[in-house]
């Protein structure tokens, strides 16, 4: 096993989600699984905790692994030099206008390289994980020339919002993005030009981690109160990193204009990801727009602390995800499970989820957000329709169960497919 290597914790086996999936779904990943039995299965990715790719592997590879695959999961070994640099290159994808060095770009290809020799990218199927170790390739495969028939399949995922990237930076990374047998994206304004299939599979959330499970009206209540929070009182909730694509300082303006008709109190919840070196500088943004007003709670929440997300999510009477760029935005999915009526950023994967005027609303400004807000808290037999909407859409489209159906179909695509294809 490469030093690199993370093994997750064990959590409930695949049996246990029969309750909420139904038998049917359960037998069908088994009888996906069948022809893959004893397949290695390797994922590479930034991190092991903090942010969503972190969150969905360190659930899906335990499953994985209990349907028959010989699945592992290495993650980069960077420096702050690394980490400053993917990060610009994350917001460069999702469309900021930053300019990409040629420093930058040898500083990328450096850690690419390092990680290369050190993990044995040895799986039958590699994914590899979004922008930073997408050049651990190179050495693989030489050349843009992907060799037919078997052998090692490896595939480049994509989580983020790639709708408008930057040109220059885009070109650089597909010399190498070329060079995987297939690419994933999360929705279909994300897919580019590329010689190669490219699939989309939403992500998904896990009912039965710590941050969907049901909990206790008790357990609700004590995380609210050591945070200061009335549960008496309307709770308006966003969920997130803190990153200016989130647009958490947005949601502190539409708090304030909701505050003008209707009582409320706001809660910002958010934590870091090893690869996120900007994270407190917008924290600190948000606390200073802020100010002293003992309504608006600002968390910075450390890693794990899945209870207390959960148990924020289940207390709000609004969710709010007022994201500028989204590649998919889990917490949507999180709080629509929980029967919340949600309010997004109509970007990205955000409109995948919300059905407008179905289980939630999407907007494009505070204004916006701040009218929507108004009439939930105006109109709770509404909002709690659109929570029980929400509910089943997340069922039927955003369970684990679903990913692991479309990861074991791909599996086998790899080699017949030219196109773009949806899972349904």
């Amino acid at each position: 096993m490469s030093p690199t290597a993370w093994i997750p914790p064990p959590g409930p086996g695949i049996d246990a989600y029969r309750v909420v999936v139904g038998d049917r779904t359960i037998d069908e990943l088994f009888r996906l699984a069948a022809p893959m039995k004893g397949k290695r299965l390797q994922h590479v990715n930034a991190t092991r905790a903090g942010g969503g790719v972190a969150e969905i592997l360190n659930r899906a590879v335990p499953l994985m692994a209990e349907l028959g695959l010989d699945v592992s999961w290495d993650v980069l070994r960077g420096e702050d030099e690394f980490y400053a640099v993917t990060k610009k290159f994350h917001n460069a994808i999702q469309g900021d206008p930053i300019e990409i060095t040629s420093t930058d770009l040898e500083i990328f290809l450096k850690w690419n390289r390092i990680n290369e020799k050190e993990i044995d990218l040895h799986g039958d199927f590699v994914i590899i994980h979004d922008p930073q170790p997408c050049a651990m390739i190179e050495t693989k495969r030489a050349t843009s020339r992907r060799p037919s028939g078997p052998g090692q399949k490896f595939i480049w995922r994509c989580h983020i919002d790639a709708a408008n990237p930057n040109r220059r930076l885009w070109n650089f990374l597909s010399t190498y993005i070329q060079r995987y047998d297939g690419s994933l994206f999360s929705a279909p304004q994300f897919t580019g030009v590329l010689p190669i299939p490219q699939y989309l599979v939403a992500p998904s959330i896990d009912p039965l981690s710590d941050k969907n499970k049901p909990l206790t009206e008790e357990q609700v209540s004590a995380v609210c109160e050591r945070h200061g929070i009335d549960m008496k009182r309307p709770i308006l909730t966003q969920v997130s990193r803190y990153d200016r694509f989130k647009d958490p300082v947005g949601v502190v303006e539409t708090y304030r204009m909701v505050k003008q008709t209707n009582d409320c109190q706001l809660v910002l919840a958010g934590g870091g990801a090893s690869d996120d070196p900007e994270g407190m500088e917008v924290l600190a943004e948000v606390r200073e727009a802020a100010g002293n007003d003992p309504d608006i709670h600002v968390l910075m929440l450390p890693n794990g602390a899945h209870i207390e997300i959960n148990a924020l999510q289940r207390a709000s009477t609004v969710v709010i995800q007022k994201s500028l760029k989204e590649g998919f935005g889990l917490t949507v999915s999180e709080a629509l499970w929980k029967g919340k009526p949600v309010i997004g950023g109509a970007t990205g994967g955000i409109p995948l989820q919300i059905l407008n005027g179905v289980n939630g609303y999407l907007v494009n400004s505070p204004e916006g957000a701040a009218f929507r807000t108004r009439f939930l808290l105006n109109h709770p037999e509404v909002a709690q329709e659109m929570g029980r909407r929400g509910i089943e859409q997340v069922r039927q489209n955003f369970l684990t169960t679903r990913k692991l159906r479309d990861y074991l179909m791909i599996m086998n695509a790899t080699t017949t497919s030219d196109r773009t294809i949806t899972l349904k």
